[in-house]
């Protein structure tokens, strides 16, 4: 059973919709919406490419656990950056005061909608594609998730409803 005291922190894929799906969920149940890829763009002046670009990956997600680590409060909807998940301090701190949802997605229909990984800024390895991300990814979701949903085919509107069955929102 759901605590509506507590946050609501999406987990997932890039192009998974957690940002879509996070809008909405906030606006149905009146929490406020943070984007941790936001926070981290506004904070740094500059998009996450060019952070991943001109810090290197390491570094990048010290910046991107600083910034999870800053997150404090109740009766939030937070969308993480799909990185998030490589820090087991970040996850611990947002999972303490909130329900991990991981919004799954098979890879087929994932790849059509992620193809330029550079530009949205995707942390990745040297020479790591899409197929290889995803499946070094899916087991730490999986780990650090509260709920899992199954989102393929699904409009945001149908991923909204699947959540609020699981939290039992009205």
């Amino acid at each position: 059973m759901w605590n509506n005291k507590t946050n609501i922190v999406l987990i997932g894929m890039p192009a998974v919709g957690k940002s879509t799906v996070g809008i909405l969920l906030a606006k149905k149940i009146g929490f406020d919406f943070l984007d941790t890829d936001i926070i981290i763009q506004t904070s740094e002046g500059t998009t996450l490419s060019r952070i991943i670009d001109k810090t290197g990956v390491t570094e990048f997600l010290k910046t991107e656990e600083k910034y999870c680590l800053s997150i404090n409060g109740t009766n939030k909807v937070i969308a993480t950056g799909g990185s998030v998940v490589y820090s087991r301090k970040a996850m611990a701190h947002l999972g303490k005061n909130g329900r991990i949802i991981y919004l799954e997605t098979d890879l087929k229909p994932l790849k059509k909608r992620l193809s330029a990984l550079d530009s949205r800024g995707v942390i990745r390895g040297p020479g790591q594609n899409i197929d290889s991300l995803y499946f070094e990814r899916v087991p730490l979701y999986r780990q650090f998730a509260d709920i899992t949903i199954a989102c393929n085919g699904l409009t945001p509107d149908q991923v909204l409803t699947k959540i609020s069955r699981n939290l039992t929102i009205a």
